[in-house]
């Protein structure tokens, strides 16, 4: 495939970034970031770089392939868009080759794009898990944005893990709206007030967990002594909150430099796996305690 030169007559790649999430700041921003910074770092030393489309970030209706056209991209790279808009089949279909960030080839069965995601059900099975091991039989969860790969498959990970211990997914200890510090506030509130209260929370983000603490301490409520806390994504702030997060941790910029090898290998003519999913691993830290149980 010819390249076009860019960097001292040497042949390079330049790739189109569209992310969706919050764009109102906050502990959120620090996952996708560490993914950029994989992905930079790599691309860098493949002789590429990348573009960054703000635009995505409202998941507004977005004319993918004129943004990619005007700009000159060789591929894209996308994240937390919406896969069934019309959009997004088009640049999915065109000849412009796209990685589909936490995703899976279900999404385009027609051998459309690359697909590169973590094994979300293995992370949630590894939360409920421990806490099963420490003898929690009430367990809640607070979501992330619904609709999004992520919150759909850790969400029915969680219930299928319940039903495999014989425990109830009670609708009243299932929360949350976005992947943000402040859906983890208000969602544990909600949570809290519930009749009976579950022992532990898991929560699909670090930010949610923090701001779950937050709410725990509002109402007077000890972590992990009263109720026991698994974060997910590992971000950098999970080990310095007190008490220190459990969490299931993903490696961003691992999946950055990942992204950076696939895409560059389908521009240059194809290589890359079309799916990809990337092992993930508890980090047991202070949130979690034993409870006894009958």
């Amino acid at each position: 495939m010819e390249q076009t030169a860019r960097l001292s007559g040497k042949p390079s790649y330049l790739v189109g970034i569209f992310m969706h999430y919050n764009p109102m700041w906050g502990l959120h921003h620090a996952f996708p970031h560490e993914i950029l910074l994989g992905l930079g770092k790599r691309l860098a030393e493949l002789g590429g770089d990348f573009v960054l489309f703000p635009e995505a970030w409202l998941r507004n209706p977005l004319n993918y392939l004129e943004h990619c056209a005007r700009r000159g991209v060789d591929g894209a790279i996308l994240m937390g868009v919406d896969l069934a808009s019309a959009e997004i089949r088009n640049l999915a279909e065109s000849k412009l080759p796209c990685l589909f960030l936490d995703e899976d080839s279900s999404s385009y069965p027609e051998d459309h794009g690359y697909f590169l995601a973590w094994d979300h059900r293995q992370g949630i099975h590894q939360a409920v898990d421990y806490l099963y091991a420490l003898g929690h039989r009430a367990i809640g969860l607070i979501e992330g944005l619904p609709n999004t790969y992520a919150c759909r498959r850790r969400t029915e990970a969680f219930r299928t893990r319940l039903a495999d211990y014989g425990l109830p997914f009670r609708k009243e200890w299932v929360a949350g709206d976005d992947f943000t510090r402040e859906s983890g506030y208000y969602a544990m509130q909600t949570i809290l007030r519930s009749k009976e209260r579950p022992t532990a929370v898991v929560c699909q983000s670090d930010a949610i967990a923090v701001g779950a603490l937050s709410a725990l301490r509002q109402a007077g409520l000890a972590c992990p002594n009263e109720m026991s806390i698994v974060g997910y994504d590992d971000i950098e702030v999970s080990r310095h909150v007190t008490p220190a997060l459990t969490t299931v941790r993903q490696d961003t910029v691992l999946l950055g430099r990942l992204a950076a090898d696939t895409i560059v290998h389908g521009i240059a003519g194809g290589g890359a796996s079309r799916e990809q999913i990337l092992p993930v691993s508890l980090i047991v830290r202070d949130s979690c305690s034993r409870v006894e149980y009958t």
